[in-house]
């Protein structure tokens, strides 16, 4: 675990530590509820996800949901933490066109904010998905994609 500020394990240095808040739901979400098969739309993921970020930016953060860019397209949740910004887009996995169009998706919405990396965070309902955190490039952007 990485050195944290007041023991909280998702501040390091006086910043959020995005990645670790993604790994960490990652394996919380896995534990309650990976064994589930109980099926929902994105905006229940957006929902559980801001219920386990609320308290770890609490104070010194904030979250918009679907904030607009200049072209009036929507984000999913973009999170202000001590004057940075993370993008975090949030999917249900409908198979691996779709999840294309999704990283591209967020990596327009990164160029809009002069930004070089976001979050995907897919619900994937299948039996045999791979859960877990792994960062692709796209374009000259970095992606961190969590499979829940």
């Amino acid at each position: 675990m990485a050195a944290t500020d007041n023991g909280h394990q998702f501040i390091s240095k006086g910043r959020l530590d995005m990645d670790m808040v993604i790994r960490k739901y990652v394996e919380s979400f896995d534990d309650i509820y990976g064994d589930q098969n109980q099926k929902f739309d994105e905006a229940e993921g957006r929902r559980r996800f801001l219920l386990y970020l609320r308290p770890i930016i609490n104070g010194s953060g904030n979250y918009h949901i679907e904030e607009q860019t200049r072209n009036t397209r929507r984000m999913d949740v973009v999170v202000d933490y001590l004057g940075e910004r993370f993008v975090i887009e949030l999917k249900i996995w409908r198979g691996i066109a779709y999840h294309r169009q999704g990283e591209k998706q967020l990596s327009d919405y990164l160029d809009s904010l002069h930004l070089g990396k976001g979050y995907l965070l897919t619900y994937n309902f299948n039996k045999k998905k791979e859960i877990g955190v792994r960062e692709v490039p796209v374009g000259d952007k970095l992606l961190v994609e969590a499979v829940v």
